[in-house]
C-alpha cells in the first residue's frame, strides 16, 4: 500500500509543477505582481513533494527491500525536495516587492528534472 501511494504521488506532484511552471510563466508574461496564488501553488508543490518522500522512507523501512539501485533513487529525491524547498525560502525571505515568479520556473524545472532521474534511477517509466 505505500508503495502504491508513494507511486501515484507523483501525478499529484506532476500536476502541482505544471500548475506551478503554468502560473509563474503566466505571471512573468503578463508581468503582474507576485501574488498569494504564487506563493500557496509553491508551497502546495513543496508540501506534495514532502509528502511523497515521507511515504517513500515510510515504504524503505516498513515495506522492506532496499537494493542498490535504489541509492540514486533516494539520493535524487531529497535533493529535489531540498531544491523546492530553497526556493520556497528565498521568496519568503525577500521583501514583497522584490520577489518573482523566475525562481519558481526554475526550481521547478530543475525539482521536475530531479525526480524523472529519480524515477529512471530505479529502472521504472516516468509515466505509466
Amino acid at each position: 500500500m505505500l508503495l502504491n501511494a508513494h507511486s501515484g504521488f507523483r501525478y499529484l506532484v506532476l500536476l502541482a509543477g505544471l500548475l506551478v511552471i503554468g502560473y509563474a510563466t503566466y505571471g512573468v508574461m503578463m508581468k503582474i505582481q507576485y501574488d498569494r496564488t504564487m506563493r500557496i501553488l509553491g508551497v502546495a508543490f513543496t508540501g506534495l513533494i514532502d509528502l511523497t518522500v515521507v511515504l517513500g522512507l515510510a515504504n524503505l523501512f516498513w515495506g522492506g527491500g532496499f537494493y542498490p539501485r535504489l541509492s540514486g533513487h533516494i539520493v535524487m529525491m531529497i535533493l529535489a525536495a531540498i531544491v523546492a524547498h530553497v526556493v520556497s525560502a528565498v521568496m519568503k525571505r525577500r521583501p514583497p516587492e522584490e520577489r518573482t515568479f523566475a525562481p519558481h520556473i526554475v526550481g521547478t524545472l530543475i525539482v521536475l528534472g530531479m525526480i524523472a532521474g529519480g524515477i529512471v534511477a530505479i529502472g521504472r517509466p516516468i509515466v505509466g
